[in-house]
C-alpha cells in the first residue's frame, strides 16, 4: 500500500489539505460509499474521509439523538439506532482502502474507539483524525498518539482552555506539535454563519503554535474559501450525492458540483496569495510604462533654458523621468532642446533620483 505523505506546509507554495468528509453519508451502503468516493476524487480534494466505530462502543442504548440528528434524519429512535445502521465493517475498510487508491486519492477515516484506531493503522493510514466529541477523551488521546505520527484534531464545542489542556495529553504522550493540526470547528449542522467564529482559528494558531485549519459545517462555500486565506492548511467539508437523502449530516453537506466549486476556489486562494513581497509582478510589470506619468515638455522649450514649474506637465506614457522629481527638475539648464509633449530625460537634465528611505 502507498505510505501517505504529511500535510504539506510550504510557505512559498502553500497547498491546503483538502478532506472532502464523506463520514457516514453512505448510508450504511458500500456502493454509496464508492460514489462518495469517486465524487471526491473528482474534485481535486487531497483525502476522503470515513467515520470508523462500533455503536456499542460509541453510546449506551439509551443515549438521545442531538436536536440536528432528530432533525435531520426525520426518524425517531436513539442514538445507538442510528449509528448501527451506519457501521461500517472491517471489510468494507479494507474494500475502500483500496478503491481510494485505485482513484488516486488518499483515504482517511475518523476512529472513535481504539479498536477502530488498530483497524485504521493496519490499513497504512499515517494521519489520525481527532474528532470534536473525543476532544475531552483523555486515554483516546494518549492512544492516539501511538497509532498515528501525524494528528488532526477537531475543536467543535470546545474552549480555548480545554482545547490547551487536549494538546497537553498529546504532547505529553509523545507527539510532536509539529504533527498536529488543529481544526477550529463548530458542532451544529448547519452552523449558522453567526456562530462561524473564523478568526477562533487565528486564535487557536497563535495559543497554541500549531498549524492549523478549519472544519466546516455551514451551508455553502464561502466559509471554507474564506478559511484558506486566513492562512488554514487543512480545510474539511462534508460530501453528499443528494442533499436530501435520510441521514444526520446530508443536509450541511456538498453536492459533487458544489465540492468542485469549492476546491477550485481554495486553489485559486493558493495561488492568489503568493509572495509577501510587495514589487511589481511579472504580468503587470509591462503596464507600468502605459499607466503611469512621466514629466513632458508643455511648450518647446530650447536648450539653455532654465526649467520653471510652468514648463512642465505630467502626462502617459512614462519614458521620462518621473512626475517625483519635479521639484529636482525645476531650477535646472535644459542640455538639449525639447519639443512639445516630448518626456524629459536624463538626455536633457541631471537629476539623480532620490534614494529610498
Amino acid at each position: 500500500m502507498n505510505t501517505q505523505p504529511p500535510i504539506a506546509t510550504d510557505a512559498l507554495r502553500p497547498h491546503t489539505f483538502v478532506i472532502a468528509e464523506a463520514g457516514v453519508n453512505h448510508n450504511g451502503q458500500i456502493a454509496l460509499a464508492e460514489k462518495l468516493v469517486d465524487a471526491a476524487a473528482h474534485s481535486g480534494a487531497d483525502a476522503v474521509k470515513f467515520q470508523t466505530f462500533k455503536a456499542a462502543k460509541l453510546v449506551t442504548a439509551a443515549a438521545k439523538k442531538a436536536e440536528y440528528q432528530v432533525t435531520n434524519t426525520k426518524v425517531a429512535g436513539t442514538q445507538y439506532e442510528m449509528l448501527k445502521a451506519l457501521e461500517l465493517s472491517n471489510e468494507h475498510h479494507h474494500h475502500l482502502r483500496r478503491y481510494a487508491t485505485e482513484q488516486g486519492i488518499m483515504f482517511l477515516s475518523s476512529p472513535f474507539d481504539i479498536d477502530s484506531m488498530g483497524l485504521l493503522e493496519s490499513l497504512d493510514m499515517k494521519i489520525g483524525k481527532i474528532p470534536s466529541g473525543e476532544l475531552t477523551n483523555l486515554r483516546f488521546l494518549q492512544a492516539m498518539t501511538r497509532h498515528f505520527p501525524e494528528l488532526i484534531m477537531s475543536t467543535g464545542m470546545a474552549s480555548l482552555a480545554e482545547v490547551l489542556a487536549a494538546l497537553q495529553v498529546l504532547t505529553d504522550a509523545g507527539a510532536s506539535r509539529d504533527n498536529i493540526t488543529i481544526l477550529h470547528c463548530n458542532t451544529e449542522y448547519p452552523t449558522p454563519m453567526e456562530d462561524v467564529n473564523l478568526r477562533a482559528m487565528q486564535t487557536l494558531r497563535d495559543a497554541t503554535g500549531c498549524r492549523v485549519g478549519y472544519s466546516d459545517h455551514s451551508l455553502g462555500i464561502e466559509v471554507p474559501i474564506a478559511a484558506t486565506a486566513l492562512g488554514a492548511v487543512v480545510i474539511e467539508k462534508h460530501i453528499t450525492l443528494d442533499r436530501d437523502l435520510p441521514g444526520p449530516d446530508h443536509r450541511c453537506s456538498l453536492e459533487p458540483d458544489e465540492l468542485v466549486r469549492m476546491v477550485r476556489g481554495i486553489r485559486n486562494i493558493e495561488q492568489a496569495l503568493g509572495s509577501t513581497a510587495k514589487e511589481p509582478s511579472p504580468s503587470e510589470s509591462k503596464n507600468i510604462e502605459i499607466a503611469r506619468r512621466s514629466l513632458h515638455a508643455a511648450t518647446p522649450l530650447p536648450a539653455g533654458h532654465v526649467v520653471c514649474e510652468d514648463d512642465l506637465i505630467a502626462r502617459r506614457p512614462a519614458t521620462g523621468l518621473s512626475p517625483m522629481l519635479l521639484e529636482r527638475v525645476i531650477g535646472q539648464t535644459l542640455k538639449r532642446a525639447v519639443d512639445a509633449q516630448q518626456p524629459l530625460t536624463d538626455d536633457h537634465v541631471d537629476v539623480e533620483p532620490h534614494e529610498a528611505k
